[in-house]
């Protein structure tokens, strides 16, 4: 049987797939604010009818729901199917998920897996402290890039002269705005070896992220996330170590792969 072709380049865009797309990702990034029938149709500039009968065929498999009234609308339950498939099947997701859990109960601290997408992090498994609950899980949700200490640990990755030009939106009174404070700050991870977040994503919490270094540039992260009220100068030197220790056993068990798992790009 002869090999199967790579996919072709420069292949032109399927429009209609590229429409569906985005009004998934339209309606997954509202979250709890469902949208009307009018607003997808402004927001991707179709007709109305064109985006009437486009949600009515996601709603008949399930990527789209709307409400008794027929009038809103919101992601469907075949979105979270997907992406729990997606967590399921990743190698290093799989790979992680024992180091993540080694790390929460030696620090008692949450811990996080995180993927870079554009100049966003997507959260890809979350060991949540038990002194810090939160109410929402952070898993498939993201985060502007610049914010946090995953985002800030894989940017540091990169050169800075593939960062956007700024400015970018604030999350806090201490979040970088300015591309020139940015680079500042990812100078100093460089330096150190790991991204410190201090209350610039989330007030009252800081992060500590590690690049994991099996691509290059890296595209996944791990961080430990304390409230600042706890953060002596003797838990963060242990946090660091303890996710020293973490990033190279998590980096280790991935080289040695997962039987029968297709190197993703």
């Amino acid at each position: 049987m002869p090999e199967e072709e790579p996919p072709s380049r420069g292949v032109r865009e399927v429009k209609s797939a590229a429409r569906t797309v985005e009004l998934l990702d339209v309606l997954a990034a509202r979250g709890d604010r469902p949208a009307r029938l009018q607003e997808l149709a402004d927001e991707l500039a179709v007709p109305r009818s064109s985006m009437y009968a486009l949600l009515r065929t996601l709603i008949t498999r399930g990527w789209v729901r709307t409400d008794v009234t027929g009038s809103l609308y919101g992601i469907g339950i075949h979105a979270l199917l997907t992406g729990t498939s997606y967590l399921d099947t990743d190698p290093c997701v799989r790979v992680a998920r024992p180091f993540l859990d080694e790390a929460s109960d030696a620090l008692g601290e949450t811990i996080h897996l995180g993927r870079l997408d554009g100049f966003d992090v997507a959260y890809l498994a979350t060991r949540e402290s038990h002194e810090y609950l939160r109410t929402i899980s952070r898993v498939g949700r993201r985060l502007p890039a610049h914010m946090g200490a995953l985002g800030k640990a894989l940017l540091a990755e990169r050169a800075d002269g593939a960062l956007p030009p700024g400015p970018y939106p604030r999350a806090t009174a201490h979040t970088h705005t300015t591309r020139e404070a940015l680079a500042a700050d990812l100078a100093a991870t460089r330096e150190r070896g790991h991204s410190v977040d201090r209350e610039e994503a989330v007030a009252g919490i800081a992060g500590f992220g590690f690049a994991l270094r099996l691509t290059t540039p890296a595209h996944d992260a791990i961080s430990c996330s304390v409230p600042v009220v706890r953060l002596t100068p003797e838990h963060e030197e242990r946090i660091v170590t303890v996710m020293r220790e973490v990033r190279s056993k998590i980096e280790a068990a991935a080289r040695r792969g997962v039987p029968g798992a297709p190197d993703w790009r």
